[in-house]
């Protein structure tokens, strides 16, 4: 499901000064998508660093339960980049918000913050507001995948572009 569907909607302004400020804002986005590059790529070295740094500490070649999380948080942080960046690149090649794609982010980076929560240091609101997060996060994106399944895919054929829908 997409957030805006180009082929649905009526074109609202044939403006040339709104077309020139769309150029300038998927330019603006390549630029987001190459710097996302970046941060991802620094991440991955960042987790590298991180793991061999706390596996030549003493005891060597060991990790303690912090150590372990530490490594967790760093990866699902560049796995939340890598979804950021197929947010970019859906944006760039489709003209689209795939809200799916955005749903599940937020939800991963939630989960990424309950996995190195520590809840010593937490008070019981944040707790509960970070699961009310959750709930509704998982609420939307079960009614996006919900409103998907009802929605007809149209595939084509072969070379004829026939169009066969199926619900």
């Amino acid at each position: 499901m997409f957030f805006f569907d180009k082929k649905t909607s009526a074109n609202p302004c044939s403006d040339p000064i709104i077309d020139r400020l769309w150029v300038l804002i998927r330019f603006s986005v390549r630029i987001l998508a190459i710097l996302m590059t970046l941060v991802i790529i620094w991440g991955i070295l960042d987790v590298i660093w991180v793991l061999y740094q706390r596996m030549r500490t003493p005891p060597i070649y060991l990790l303690n339960i912090n150590d372990i999380l530490a490594t967790f948080g760093a990866f699902m942080a560049v796995l939340i980049a890598i979804e950021i960046f197929a947010n970019i690149i859906i944006y760039l090649e489709y003209k689209m918000i795939h809200l799916k794609l955005v749903i599940a982010t937020a939800l991963m980076a939630a989960a990424r913050k309950v996995i190195v929560l520590d809840f010593k240091e937490i008070d019981y609101m944040q707790a509960i507001s970070l699961g009310l997060i959750l709930l509704a996060l998982g609420g939307c994106y079960w009614m996006v995948c919900d409103k998907e399944a009802d929605t007809p895919k149209v595939f084509l054929n072969g070379p004829n572009d026939n169009c066969e829908i199926e619900k």
